[in-house]
C-alpha cells in the first residue's frame, strides 16, 4: 500500500545513528524513493561522516545532548510534531520499502503502535545463535509478564501516532528503549500490533553497538522491574518462588541432618522465615494484582465516557 503525498507530509522518519556513514546515504535515499522527505536523524555524536552525509541528503540532523539510543529517542520524541512517526535503525538492516507495511495499520486506525517483526523474514546471517536464543527468551519473558503475545519486542522498526510518542513515559537510556516503549504502550492501553518485515544482515563496515550478554541482561531486568505496576503477581510471584525454593532447600538439609542426629536450630528458624516470606509475597502479589486490575478497568471506563 503506497501512501499519498499529502499524508507523507505528516509522517516523520526518525533515524537514531552512531557512526553509520557506510549505510546512512543509502537508507535516506531509500526512504526518499518511497516518497518520504521528512527525515530526522538524531545522532549520538558520531566520530565519522554520518552527520555530514545525512545533511547532504537533505535530512534534518540533530546531535543528541546525552548518550545512548534510549536518550536519543526520548530527545527526538520531544521535538517531533508530525502526526505519524516511523522509527528505524541507521545500520541498513531494515528495508525502507517495508515502510508501507509499517504505516498501514496506524493510517487505517487499526493500531497506535506498530512493531516490525524481524523473525517473519530474516537473512541467515542477521542473527548469531546467541542473539536468537536471547531474543526468544526475552520475548517469552515479556509474554508472561505482560499477558500479550508478541514475537519481536526488540525490533528497531516501529510506527507510532503522535499521541503515543507524546504519552509514553520513557526513562531507559540504552538499548532497553525498545522494550520500554512496548511495555509503556501496553500499560497505557494503546493498540500494539506486529507486521512482518525483512531483516538484513549488518553491513560489513557497520559494527554492532549491542553487547548480547550485558545489554540482554539489562533488557531482561527492564522487563521484570516494569512488570511491578502492570502484573504484580508475576513480579512478586518470582520473589516468592525464589524464597520458597531457598526455604525448601534449607529445609531438606535440616531434615537430613536431623535424621542423623544433628540439630540446626538457627537454620530451622531461617527455613521457616524463608517459606513464610515466600507465601506472603504470593499473597501480596495477588492483592496487588486485584488492585491493578480494578485501576485498569476504571481508567478504561473513564476513557470510554470521555469519547
Amino acid at each position: 500500500m503506497n501512501v499519498n503525498t499529502s499524508e507523507n507530509e505528516n509522517i516523520c522518519i526518525l533515524i537514531p545513528t552512531l557512526n553509520e556513514e557506510s549505510t546512512i546515504v543509502e537508507l535516506i535515499e531509500g526512504f526518499k524513493s518511497e516518497g518520504f522527505d521528512n527525515i530526522l536523524v538524531i545522532d549520538g555524536n558520531s566520530t565519522d561522516r554520518t552527520c555530514e552525509l545525512a545533511e547532504s541528503e537533505g535530512a534534518n540532523v540533530v546531535v543528541q545532548s546525552g548518550k545512548g539510543k534510549g536518550q536519543a529517542v526520548q530527545e527526538a520524541f520531544k521535538i517531533i510534531e508530525s502526526e505519524y512517526v516511523v522509527m528505524t535503525d541507521g545500520d541498513g538492516t531494515y528495508l525502507p520499502s517495508d515502510i508501507h507495511t509499517m504505516l498501514s495499520p496506524v493510517l487505517e486506525g487499526d493500531a497506535d503502535h506498530v512493531i516490525g517483526n524481524r523473525f517473519a523474514n530474516y537473512d541467515p546471517d542477521a542473527f548469531t545463535r546467541l542473539n536468537l536464543i536471547g531474543n526468544r527468551a526475552l520475548n517469552k519473558l515479556f509474554s508472561y509478564a505482560y499477558r500479550k503475545k508478541l514475537n519481536d519486542i526488540l525490533s528497531g522498526y516501529r510506527a507510532f501516532t503522535i499521541e503515543v510518542i507524546k504519552t509514553l513515559e520513557l526513562n531507559e537510556t540504552g538499548f532497553e528503549i525498545e522494550s520500554e516503549m512496548t511495555i509503556e504502550s501496553i500499560k497505557k492501553d494503546f493498540n500494539v500490533v506486529e507486521v512482518p518485515i525483512t531483516y538484513l544482515a549488518r553491513h560489513t563496515e557497520a559494527s554492532t553497538k549491542l553487547n548480547p550478554l550485558k545489554d540482554g541482561f539489562r533488557i531482561g531486568m527492564t522487563i521484570y522491574k516494569l512488570a511491578k505496576m502492570h502484573n504484580p503477581m508475576f513480579y512478586f510471584g518470582i520473589i516468592g518462588a525464589v524464597l520458597i525454593l531457598l526455604g525448601t532447600l534449607s529445609g531438606i538439609f535440616v531434615v537430613v541432618e536431623w535424621i542423623v542426629g544433628i540439630t540446626h536450630l538457627p537454620l530451622t528458624v531461617l527455613t521457616a522465615l524463608l517459606i513464610i516470606s515466600g507465601v506472603q509475597m504470593f499473597i501480596f502479589g495477588l492483592m496487588s494484582d486485584l488492585i491493578v486490575s480494578l485501576h485498569r478497568e476504571t481508567i478504561r471506563t473513564l476513557r470510554l465516557r470521555n469519547k
